[in-house]
């Protein structure tokens, strides 16, 4: 398998955090040298260990916070 490189642009918060160190952040991510996006994840305590997570492009972002405007 393939390395998958990425770098965190940006800490945008934690939405959470488990027993064991463990955070669920929104992060700006550059996955495999990539354009960034938005990227929500569990994270070990120094980034080295991830979580399955969902990326969104900016425009993904930007509806999701109208959905959740709505709650």
């Amino acid at each position: 398998m393939n390395e998958i490189k990425y770098e965190i642009i940006e800490q945008l918060g934690v939405l959470s955090e488990s027993e064991k160190g463990w955070k669920k952040e929104l992060n700006l991510v550059s996955w495999n040298e990539r354009e960034p996006k938005y990227d929500l994840r569990d994270w070990s305590e120094n980034h080295e260990k991830m979580g399955k997570g969902i990326t969104l492009t900016e425009e993904e972002i930007k509806k999701l916070k109208l959905v959740l405007n709505k709650i």
